[in-house]
């Protein structure tokens, strides 16, 4: 089973196992990584579980589309590694995968 590992923003490291197939919101949300709040329910429609991807992986994953290019627009400090990991889909290619949680209780 692919790991993420989640950096919440007070630096906490917490590893988790996700199954492939779920997203990196949904392996948060099993997990209770504290940050993600998902408020859509994974819908691509809140920008609240906006995360950084570790630089190691930001070329891995697959491209963002408009709408979540959109949804981004909405999110606290967003940056080029920004992402909604709602739309990132676990596999055993991103086994290891490492989230900076962005500041999503705003």
């Amino acid at each position: 089973m692919p790991k993420v590992i989640y950096i919440t923003p007070d630096g906490s490291r917490h590893e988790t196992d996700v199954d492939a197939g779920y997203s990196i919101m949904e392996g948060a949300i099993n997990n209770n990584i504290e940050g993600i709040v998902a408020e859509c329910g994974g819908a691509c429609a809140c920008a609240t579980c906006h995360s950084y991807i570790d630089a190691a992986w930001i070329d891995r994953i697959p491209a963002m589309d408009d709408m979540e290019d959109s949804m981004l627009d909405a999110a606290f400090e967003r940056r080029d590694n920004s992402r909604l990991t709602c739309q990132i889909e676990m596999s055993d290619e991103l086994d290891g995968i490492i989230v900076h949680v962005a500041d999503n209780d705003y």
